[in-house]
């Protein structure tokens, strides 16, 4: 009997260990292969941060995007709005706004989504790929092809460590 239940316990360590050991894994997974969390952009033109955006899946487990802070000229000027949009977006608050979406996975890239420039209130066709170990985000808007496209490269940010 007293072997039986040291047998038994060996095997609830073994699991349990092989159980942490998976779920570390995972979650390296997800740091590093997946574009899941908050990105810095990056003005093209004056190579300034233009805003935060948070990158989440949906329910059909596509990406989405939104801006949750942006730093304009003016630091007084956090409620700016999209004057350029049109639709349901028109005059509304970029902060919280929703940019991106639709992107679907294809092996460490993300393709055939949609994004918004709240500077000139357009909608482009959407690729999205990890760069440098999941420390940026290369992403592509275009019409029609990718060829002939705007990219720009994210930087990811971690809002937890301050």
């Amino acid at each position: 009997m007293h072997i039986k239940i040291n047998l038994f316990k060996v095997l609830v360590s073994i699991f349990l260990i092989s159980l942490s050991t998976t779920i570390f894994a995972a979650e390296n997974i997800t740091s590093t292969d997946s574009p899941i969390g908050y990105w810095k952009t990056i003005d093209d033109i004056t190579g300034k941060p233009k805003s935060i955006v948070q990158i989440w899946r949906d329910q059909n487990h596509l990406l989405m995007a939104k801006i949750i802070k942006i730093f304009p000229d003016n630091q007084a000027n956090q409620n700016k709005i999209c004057v350029a949009c049109r639709g349901e977006k028109h005059n509304r608050p970029i902060v919280g706004m929703v940019i991106m979406s639709g992107l679907k996975s294809a092996e460490n890239q993300w393709t055939s989504g949609h994004i918004l420039d709240p500077e000139n209130g357009k909608t482009y066709k959407c690729k999205a790929r990890l760069t440098e170990k999941g420390k940026r985000l290369n992403v592509q808007g275009y019409i029609g092809l990718p060829l002939f496209g705007r990219s720009q490269t994210w930087e990811r940010v971690d809002l937890m460590s301050g």
